[in-house]
């Protein structure tokens, strides 16, 4: 169950890494908000570091999220304890970390969607 929650919260981490790198200022650019965007550059500078690496960040966080998907899937199957109380708070987590694994790939295809895509059709 451990490899399960940390598999989650790197896939959680990657995802939302590319969210900041690369999805926000394309959701800024496309809103019309480049100058706000600009202003949030001033204050956090370490965007344009990350930024320049986003092709990198974007592979990392795909594979964060296939090692997840496989460890979700494999702990989904195992057998929770005898015991009832256990046995729901196993069927509990089980749900939980679920839940966090599709958040997660949700903002990775969000994210990859504003990176990569919709810069083309602009």
């Amino acid at each position: 169950m451990i490899k399960d929650k940390t598999a989650n919260f790197f896939s959680l981490f990657a995802s939302s890494s590319t969210l900041v790198c690369c999805a926000m200022p394309a959701l800024f650019v496309a809103l019309g908000a480049g100058a706000t965007f600009a202003s949030l550059i001033t204050i956090f500078p370490f965007l344009i570091v990350l930024s320049q690496y986003k092709i990198q960040i974007t592979i990392a966080a795909f594979v964060m999220l296939a090692i997840a998907g496989y460890v979700n899937y494999k702990t989904y199957y195992m057998p929770c304890p005898a015991d009832p109380e256990l046995g729901r708070e196993c069927l509990r987590t089980r749900q939980r970390s679920r839940y966090i694994y599709y958040i997660s790939a949700s903002i990775f295809i969000f994210a990859t969607i504003f990176t990569y895509l919709i810069p083309r059709f602009l």
